[in-house]
C-alpha cells in the first residue's frame, strides 16, 4: 500500500503543482480553441499566407542568428564550422526529398563532429 506523506500537502509543494495545473489549463484552452476554429479558417486567405510568411521569417532570423551570433557552446565553433554544418544539413535535406528529421540530424551530427575534430 502506498502512503502519502503529510508533507506532500505543505505550501511549498502545492504552489508548484498549482502553477503546473494553471499552465496546463491555459495551454489546453488555446489548443481547444485552435481545434474549434481550424475548420473555419481558409488556408488560402491573405491573412493565413501572411501568418505563414511571418513564421518563416522568424525561423530564418533565428537560424541566421544561431549561425552568425551564437551563444553558449555553439559560440566555441568557428563561423566556418557553423556554416559548413548548415550547408551539410541543407544538402542532406534536399537530397532526401526534404526529409526534415534527417536534415536536422545530419546538421547536428556535423556540428558534433566538427566540435570534436576542432578547426580544420
Amino acid at each position: 500500500m502506498i502512503e502519502i506523506s503529510s508533507n506532500f500537502l505543505a505550501p511549498e509543494f502545492l504552489a508548484p503543482l498549482a502553477a503546473l495545473a494553471a499552465a496546463a489549463a491555459v495551454t489546453y484552452f488555446w489548443r481547444a480553441l485552435g481545434v474549434a476554429v481550424s475548420g473555419k479558417v481558409d488556408k488560402d486567405s491573405a491573412l493565413f499566407r501572411w501568418v505563414t510568411c511571418v513564421a518563416y521569417a522568424l525561423l530564418a532570423g533565428l537560424i541566421s542568428r544561431m549561425i552568425l551570433l551564437p551563444i553558449g557552446p555553439l559560440a566555441d565553433l568557428s563561423i566556418e564550422q557553423r556554416a559548413g554544418a548548415t550547408v551539410i544539413s541543407l544538402a542532406v535535406f534536399f537530397l532526401t526529398r526534404k526529409n526534415l528529421l534527417i536534415g536536422v540530424a545530419s546538421g547536428a551530427i556535423a556540428l558534433v563532429l566538427m566540435a570534436k575534430l576542432g578547426p580544420l
